[in-house]
């Protein structure tokens, strides 16, 4: 039952919406009412616990919450760290500069085909992009590399820990077939 407790508090951990005791059981192959129990046994215990975090059931199923008293805290961590959330255009620049790095502005909006100034900026200022010197070209053109938090946050140890960019090609029939129904005599 241990290694159920992990694989649940898991899947709550990860869950984005309130999670039933059925989809539980469905992962876990396990009777709905033996994961409501093991749910309900977990909520106590957390409480029991005095943990940061409680489980609670509510309308939709189960999930996790910040425990009510750690608020004012709570409070001022977000108003200190406050993450919005990236853009597509700014995910396509960290994964050029993932890919490509390191590599100039003007490299970056050449590859996407628009100008790409203020996704760097706004990259830079959160700082998930470095700069990692100059271009040795004319007019010296800033470079950059990701960063260090970036890797943390997406859980790599380097760069090289990167899948490899084929994986995410299509094959040549597939390109050929996207080609052709794209053309003007199509």
């Amino acid at each position: 039952m241990s290694n159920d407790r992990k694989i649940v508090e898991s899947i709550l951990l990860l869950a984005q919406e309130p999670v039933t005791a059925s989809m539980i059981g469905e992962v876990l192959e396990r009777p709905r009412g033996e994961m409501e129990t093991l749910l309900r046994d977990l909520a106590a215990a957390y409480e029991d616990e005095d943990r940061g975090f409680v489980l609670r059931e509510v309308a939709s199923g189960w999930r996790l919450y910040t425990a009510p008293e750690c608020g004012p805290w709570l409070e001022r961590f977000v108003s200190g760290h406050a993450y919005a959330r990236l853009s597509s255009a700014a995910l396509e620049v960290l994964a050029i500069v993932a890919y490509k790095g390191p590599v100039s502005r003007s490299q970056i909006s050449e590859i996407r085909g628009v100008d790409s100034d203020s996704a760097v900026k706004t990259l830079e200022s959160r700082g998930l992009l470095n700069v990692a010197g100059r271009d040795l070209g004319p007019g010296g053109s800033v470079l950059f590399t990701v960063s260090e938090e970036l890797l943390e946050r997406l859980g790599l140890r380097s760069i090289e820990e990167l899948p490899p960019l084929a994986s995410f090609m299509p094959d040549p029939e597939a390109v050929q077939d996207m080609e052709t129904k794209l053309s003007p005599q199509a």
